[in-house]
């Protein structure tokens, strides 16, 4: 198979986020099936190649310049990098979705959320797609202290924080009402910013973890694209209050595996979280259907999909440099116009609706 490069803009400072982890652990995942590196595009980073310099060194046509499947991912700078990466092998790891442009013919989609994958299916019907969702690393199987992962216990302590919040994309409504509301009965909340060491520590020191980014998405404009701090809170045995919005709900099950956060009232959730604090087992998931959820997004679970997908990634990119053209799905103008069109045909008189047809 072809070696795989990952665009990335940066590495460090204000280039370090989910989604750069996202695509630095999923390289790493790779690295063991095919050669892999990062390359960046807006800054240089210290031993890693640049885009700019990679193109000069390898013009478009040349050997080196198809021996390279490139992954773009980042959002609004794809349209940007797949004219850039035009004529070279290329597909798209796409994360959120509603970015508002079209893919070109041929370009395979490796969507990370059945969400995604059912927004390309309408938007890039013709493309190959792929569900590739992201991989829990494997530091949360391992050393989540939920029930029945014989050997592994809370953090030092015990779980001494009853609610814990990680403020970005939060809600107001969960910073400004809720947690206000929570604490004024008592109990202890924290609401953690910024960088922590050890993340698998702080989830195993709390009894119920809260994620609400419904109204961080609604305001960007885009979707979640998988929403992974829900998996790591299950993973760790807390309970889970949490929005449903996009990718949420391909891995989350109301009243299940996570309960509804602002589910009709303030007083509503003050209630049912001051409940699952007095008595977490009552309200955890069942432990084999977590396991279950564990086992799908575990890395070497993960690492197979991506192998079947680079396989016939790689199939159809030899197909397309032999000479076969892609398939394209036919532009909305088009089929609004055939389905006008067919609406006009119908209540025509018989003769001449024959002879338009």
């Amino acid at each position: 198979m072809r070696s795989l490069r990952f665009l990335v803009p940066g590495t460090s400072g204000r280039y370090r986020c989910g989604g750069l982890l996202v695509e630095q652990q999923t390289a790493r995942l790779l690295s063991e099936l095919v050669p892999t590196e990062l390359v960046t595009y807006r800054q240089r980073e210290p031993g890693l190649p640049f885009l700019a310099d990679l193109l000069r060194a390898e013009p478009r046509g040349s050997a080196a310049a198809n021996r390279a499947l490139w992954i773009v991912s980042w959002g609004f700078d794809v349209p940007r990098q797949l004219r850039a990466l035009r004529g070279r092998p290329v597909a798209y790891h796409a994360h959120s979705s509603g970015y508002g442009f079209q893919l070109p013919p041929g370009v395979p989609v490796l969507a990370v959320s059945r969400n995604t994958l059912g927004y390309w299916g309408q938007w890039a019907s013709r493309n190959p797609l792929f569900l590739v969702p992201n991989a829990l690393e494997s530091r949360w199987v391992e050393r989540g202290a939920r029930p029945r992962n014989a050997g592994v216990q809370p953090a030092p302590g015990g779980r001494s924080i009853d609610v814990l919040v990680q403020k970005r994309k939060t809600s107001a409504y969960v910073l400004e009402q809720l947690v206000p509301a929570l604490r004024a009965r008592g109990l202890a909340v924290v609401v953690q910013d910024g960088w922590v060491d050890d993340l698998v520590d702080l989830f195993n020191s709390a009894r119920v973890v809260l994620y609400d980014s419904a109204d961080h998405w609604r305001c960007s404009g885009v979707s979640e694209g998988f929403g992974l701090p829900p998996i790591e809170a299950l993973a760790c045995g807390c309970v889970l209050f949490s929005s449903f919005n996009h990718a949420l709900a391909d891995t989350l099950d109301p009243g299940v595996t996570a309960h509804q956060i602002g589910a009709g009232t303030l007083a509503a959730d003050v209630e049912r979280i001051a409940a699952a604090v007095a008595d977490p087992a009552a309200w955890l998931p069942p432990a084999r259907r977590l396991e279950e959820l564990l086992q799908e997004l575990s890395e070497p679970q993960l690492r197979q999909r991506w192998r079947q997908a680079l396989e016939a990634i790689n199939a159809h990119l030899d197909r397309l440099q032999a000479g076969e053209p892609p398939l394209r799905a036919p532009a909305s103008v088009a089929l609004r116009a055939q389905r006008w069109r067919q609406r006009l045909v119908k209540r025509l008189p018989a003769g001449l609706a024959r002879r338009l047809a």
